[in-house]
This record gives structure tokens, C-alpha cells and sequence, in this order.
């Protein structure tokens, strides 16, 4: 029966692919510099080979037998004596299908999927896009698929990030390259400069991250660590891979290890792990206390939460506790990034995602259902402090990357959906000199965050209606000096009367005003766009 639902699966795959017809590209732009985009977590296609006859199948993502697929092909163990995670499956290995010259890996994760694609596109409108500036598969446009659960720095890994480098420099005829990471892989990019300065040197002009969790995403994996994660959000996760097989996957990756957070980062207020207790008072009555654990102390809850934690693999019961053998390879691993210096000749520059909720600082239990266990905590929903962020990671651990940045620009935008944002490829455009230039371009206004905070008022007095909209913008610029200046915030108000007269008459004054911030304090008011009608019907 297994077999028969197995060939079912890879009949109707096959069919998927058949009724695709991918479109010809009918614009080349040959003087473009060549790019290479890399991905973060979960955004490269993964195949496993059987080593008895080296046939391949997707194994993430894919939308049919999606959970079955992960247990029995991607679920790993630790290794220490090599810092990687093998699969629990002796018949098989993981590697990246290099097909479209890395880009096949990066695209579409599922390509077979004709409905809802959406949820499991990655670089794809990026891709599009690019095509559409002139970039060309496999002469100016490459990715990097990697095995995304292993280190950022495992050796295996960036032997290929530097074969890759290479590839790219002598196929695009000695033009240097530039690089668009994405959150995760933007550590990989980091780990692999500091260990290989002299290398990215030589091939890279350019490097471009987005959404980077410089400093670490804090709140998402303390609670990745005790509940797992949905990599598929919204009602396609149901068919996809459930938050309890995603979380025996990544509990024995280094890579989720390397996102808990820099332990020597200096944060504006430091993330937490908050727990309800039930305690006794020497009064003998028993009182709910709140108890919080900072980064290093969290560990410790972690461990005895994840005690007992085990997973049940062709029949056998295999521990997975939090492993501290990760633990001492990811603190290696911030070492290096914190260590990591931007090569001479090399720019970069750096995009956050803003204006959403993000996971801070997580707690659990409350103070009429404290938390009698700490092993019920995997059972436990999470509640969150939030800071601003992309959902996924903190603009203040997004922002922090370390380095002499030529622009630091926020999008408002989800941690992968950014990845579609017309904003954000106007700005990529303009960075990477694709292209005519923007007419409207300007130096000034295209390094402005997209309103993130914004307040609307209307009140009606003696029949005039006023109608006013706050929004605050931050401007990227540079001084005088040519620092990259991010401090300067200006409010800009949109007002609108309305006044109503006698036979359905009415008149209309719409003013736009601008409050610059001074260097003394003061601020400066400038009037703009005064308009006025006057309807007389």
C-alpha cells in the first residue's frame, strides 16, 4: 500500500512538471556585473541520494508527503568530531541540486506546486525581476543553495562558497561579483569573509544583505528551541511539515544554534525568557512569581525542558535533548562574526525589514496558571514582547552588522516577504547600477523608510471639517564629513479642510508640512503642496 501511494505521489510530480512551461528571456544586458544570491534558513531545495543506485528526490520542500519526507530523510544527528549534522537515514545523503547554475535551489522551493505557490517562493520575484533589468542565468545571475541545517562555517560549505566565487569571477570575465544575501545566509557571507578575507577580496565588489540576523533573532528560536517553527505560515501549513517534526529537525542543527543571539552583544534592552513559577513562602503558602532568565541563564531552562525530548525513528526511541556540543560550536561561531572586518574595496550594504511585531523576549505560564514544570513548557504556548522588527528578526540585531556601511536602509516588510517588495527592488537597482538611471531617483527620498508610524485625526468645528495624517519618516543620507548618518527623523504632516456652505456647496484646502530637526534643537517648519478649490454648484 505504501509503494502504491508512493508511485501515485511521483506520477502526479511528474505531471506538475510536464503542464510547466518555463517563459524565454528576451532581454540581455552583457555589461551587468554578475550577482549571486544566497539564501537564509530552509531557502534551498535539498535532494537525497541513495547510495545503492545515486537516484535523487526532493526532500524539502515539497507540498505531497511533505512530513513524511523530513522524518525520514532530514531528520540528523550531531556529530561534534566533525561540527555537522548527518541524517538519521544510512541509505542517503543530502546535497544541492545545481541546476539554472545554482538558481534552480533558490526559486520556487516547491516546483511542482501549480496552487499556492506563493508560500514556498523564495528569490523567485527577485529573479524576475532581475531578468527584466537584463541579468542573465548563468552569465551575470547565480545562486547558492547550501544545506541550510549544517554551521554557517562548516569547512564543507565554504570550500564550495569559494569554488563558487571563482566560477563566477572567471565566467563573467574577471568582473568582480556582487552579493544579495538573505537573513541566515548573511552570516554565512560574514563567517565565510573572516575566514577567507583575502579570497572575497579578490572576487567580491559588492555585498548586499537583507533582513540579517547580525546579532541573532533572540525570541523566534528560544521559542523554535521548546515549540519548533512553521516554515509555511497561514492554512498551507497544514499541508506542509507540522511545527513538532520542525522542531525535531532543527533541535540538532547548528545553524538554529547560531541564531540564538551573540552572548557578547550589548543589546538596548536584553532579550529574556520569562517563566511563571509556583513557589513556597515561608508563610507555607504557595505564590506565582515571575522569573526572568537572561541569555546565558535561559540555557539552563532549555536543557531541562528538553530533557526528556526523543524521537521515534524506524521504530526506535532516539534522544534529542539540547545539545551542548552545538551550544560550544555556535559560541565559536560568534567569535568569528564578531571578529569579522570588511575587506579594503569591498561595499557594503545593508536592508531591515520594520514596522512589525517581532519576537523579543518570550514567557510562559501567567500568574493564575504558573508553570509547574519545566517540561510542560514544549506544550506551552509562547507569549511574546515584541520589539520593531520584520517579524522574524530585530531591526536592533538587523542594523548591527559591525562594519562602515555606504547605506543602513529599513522596508517595511515580512522577514521573506520583503523579498517581493517593489521598494526593495528600486533600491537594489539603483545599488547595483541595473539598468537606465531612475528618473525619479533621488538621493535623499530613496533612502526613506516608508511610513512606520502614523496617526490620523478629524474633528469637525463650526462646520469645518479638518482632517490631519502624522507619519513619521527616517532619512538615510550622508553628512559632510561622508558618515553614513541615520539618526535624523523628520515628521511629515498631510492636513485637508473641508468646509460645507449653503446649497451643497463646499470648499477644500489641502497643505503638506515638514518639521526638520535642527543641530541646536530647534526645528524648522516647511510649508509644501498648499492647494485650494472652491466647489460652487
Amino acid at each position: 500500500m505504501a509503494m502504491l501511494l508512493e508511485d501515485v505521489l511521483r506520477s502526479i510530480e511528474l505531471w506538475l512538471r510536464l503542464i510547466k512551461k518555463p517563459q524565454p528571456q528576451t532581454y540581455v544586458n552583457p555589461n551587468l556585473d554578475p550577482v549571486l544570491l544566497v539564501p537564509g534558513v530552509g531557502g534551498s531545495i535539498l535532494n537525497s541520494v541513495s547510495v545503492t543506485d545515486g537516484s535523487q528526490e526532493r526532500v524539502w520542500v515539497r507540498f505531497l508527503s511533505a512530513e513524511y519526507k523530513l522524518k525520514t530523510k532530514l531528520w540528523s544527528r550531531y556529530d561534534p568530531s566533525t561540527g555537522k549534522t548527518e541524517t538519521l537515514d544510512p541509505k542517503s545523503t543530502i546535497v544541492v541540486p545545481e541546476d539554472r547554475h545554482g538558481l534552480h535551489a533558490i526559486d520556487v522551493l516547491d516546483p511542482d506546486l501549480v496552487i499556492g505557490s506563493e508560500a514556498v517562493c523564495y528569490f523567485h520575484d527577485m529573479i524576475v525581476q532581475m531578468q527584466n533589468w537584463g541579468y542573465e542565468e548563468g552569465k551575470t545571475l547565480f545562486g547558492f543553495g547550501y544545506d541550510f541545517r549544517q554551521s554557517n562555517r562548516l569547512q564543507e560549505t565554504m570550500d564550495r562558497f569559494a569554488e563558487k566565487l571563482e566560477l563566477l569571477y572567471n565566467a563573467a570575465g574577471g568582473k568582480k561579483i556582487n552579493l544579495i544575501s538573505h537573513s541566515m545566509g548573511g552570516l554565512l557571507v560574514k563567517c565565510f569573509m573572516c575566514l577567507h578575507s583575502d579570497i572575497f577580496e579578490k572576487y567580491v565588489k559588492k555585498w548586499i544583505a537583507i533582513s540579517a540576523p547580525f546579532q541573532g533573532a533572540p525570541g523566534c528560536t528560544n521559542s523554535t528551541f521548546l515549540n519548533g517553527m512553521s516554515f509555511v505560515e497561514g492554512w498551507e501549513q497544514n499541508f506542509f511539515i507540522s511545527k513538532w517534526s520542525m522542531h525535531q529537525l532543527l533541535i540538532e542543527c547548528p545553524s538554529i544554534y547560531e541564531l540564538m543571539g551573540c552572548p557578547n552583544f550589548q543589546w538596548k534592552h536584553t532579550p529574556v525568557l520569562e517563566l511563571w513559577r509556583e513557589r513556597l513562602h515561608s508563610d507555607g503558602k504557595s505564590h506565582a512569581i515571575l522569573e526572568s532568565y537572561p541569555p546565558c541563564d535561559s540555557i539552563e531552562i532549555l536543557k531541562q525542558a528538553l530533557i526528556n525530548n526523543t524521537v521515534n525513528y524506524e521504530g526506535e526511541e532516539l534522544p534529542l535533548p539540547f545539545n551542548s556540543e552545538i551550544l560550544k560550536w555556535a559560541n565559536k561561531t560568534w567569535e568569528i562574526l564578531s571578529s569579522a572586518k570588511l575587506p579594503p574595496g569591498v561595499k557594503f550594504y545593508n536592508i531591515y525589514g520594520t514596522n512589525l511585531e517581532t519576537p523579543h523576549s518570550i514567557c510562559y505560564g501567567n500568574a493564575d496558571k504558573p508553570v509547574s514544570d519545566l517540561q510542560d513548557l514544549r506544550y506551552l504556548e509562547a507569549r511574546y514582547v515584541c520589539v520593531d522588527g520584520d517579524g522574524t528578526v530585530p531591526v536592533e540585531s538587523a542594523k548591527a552588522d559591525g562594519f562602515d556601511a555606504e547605506e543602513r536602509v529599513g522596508i517595511p516588510g515580512e522577514h521573506r516577504g520583503i523579498l517581493c517588495e517593489p521598494h526593495l527592488f528600486r533600491i537594489l537597482k539603483h545599488w547595483l547600477r541595473a539598468g537606465d538611471p531612475d528618473p525619479f531617483y533621488n538621493p535623499v527620498n530613496d533612502y526613506v523608510i516608508l511610513p512606520t508610524a502614523f496617526e490620523m485625526e478629524r474633528h469637525k468645528e463650526k462646520g469645518v471639517e479638518v482632517a490631519s495624517l502624522k507619519e513619521e519618516w527616517e532619512i538615510i543620507s550622508n553628512d559632510q564629513d561622508g558618515q553614513c548618518n541615520t539618526g535624523d527623523k523628520m515628521s511629515l504632516s498631510s492636513i485637508s479642510v473641508l468646509q460645507e456652505g449653503a446649497n451643497n456647496s463646499h470648499s477644500e484646502a489641502h497643505a503638506t508640512v515638514f518639521v526638520h530637526p535642527g543641530n541646536d534643537g530647534k526645528q524648522s517648519i516647511e510649508l509644501n503642496a498648499l492647494a485650494v478649490s472652491v466647489d460652487a454648484s
